[in-house]
């Protein structure tokens, strides 16, 4: 955990920089920009964050892996610190490449993340999340590939719902991702859903990397969370006699809601550490 202390460390003192270093000089994080999309008929925006060599002419040419994040607003700031601190030429971590983060705003995460219905007592939305993967994969990332200097290398980021639509792309054989980090995915969603979809997982998601983060819900939500989670993992990982590109990983001092920044560190580093 001390990587992780690092971590915050260097953010906090580029913040401290910041104020005192460049009164006024505005340190820009990132922009955000507005997608049209005919395929859920409404407008979504977007954040990004470009590596600090994007714009370098020696570099004109350097292609950028992407990273796709959920729940945007909430993630963008921290995905965007962590990556710079692991890419960095500043740092020189070179614990991953430098790259475009992608994050998408919320506007009902209810429908967006869950590809099926459950009953509820009030009227619900639910179970838009193949549509809108359809809107990322054929909409978002050809925008982002035409308009921004992209390898075709891409990840998936998603929390708690996001999650599930995680594992949901991951089992998809025609997803367009490389890589899928899953931190506390809600597999309660539809227990037995994701097990028949693991029932007839290709082999082409199982060369994929996968990267799955537990937090500790306590002892009441042990079975509901923990167990679901490693049951998951325990049912992919019998799919095939070859080591598969799958992790998980159980953080018994980090809750929920914590988790995700310890989450998306960890996930990352499996994800572009040497085979």
């Amino acid at each position: 955990m001390k990587n992780l202390t690092f971590v915050i460390l260097y953010i906090l003192l580029s913040g401290v920089q910041t104020i005192f270093g460049q009164n006024e000089t505005d340190i820009i994080v990132g922009s955000k920009f507005v997608i049209k999309s005919n395929i859920l008929d409404e407008e979504r925006t977007c954040l990004i964050s470009l590596p600090d060599s994007y714009n370098n002419s020696s570099e004109v040419d350097k292609k950028y892996p992407v990273i796709i994040v959920l729940d945007g607003y909430t993630h963008f700031k921290t995905a965007s610190g962590i990556v710079h601190f692991m890419s960095s030429n500043r740092n020189r971590n070179n614990l991953m490449p430098e790259s475009i983060i992608i994050a998408i705003e919320n506007v009902d995460r209810e429908r967006d993340f869950t590809v099926t219905k459950i009953k509820t007592k009030r009227p619900n939305n639910m179970g838009g999340g193949r549509i809108f993967l359809n809107f990322i994969e054929k909409e978002l990332v050809p925008y982002i590939d035409k308009k921004y200097k992209t390898e075709p290398f891409r990840t998936l980021v998603g929390h708690s719902l996001g999650g599930l639509l995680t594992l949901n792309s991951y089992m998809d054989e025609n997803s367009v991702f490389n890589a899928y980090i899953s931190i506390d995915p809600s597999i309660w969603w539809n227990e037995e859903m994701m097990k028949n979809k693991v029932d007839s997982i290709s082999s082409i998601s199982l060369n994929k990397k996968l990267y799955i983060a537990t937090a500790n819900q306590g002892e009441a939500n042990y079975e509901r969370n923990k167990q679901r989670h490693d049951s998951l993992y325990t049912l992919i990982t019998k799919k095939s006699d070859k080591p598969l590109n799958i992790e998980i990983e159980y953080f018994e001092k980090e809750n929920h809601r914590s988790v995700p920044l310890v989450a998306l560190y960890e996930g990352l580093k499996y994800i572009n550490q040497e085979e």
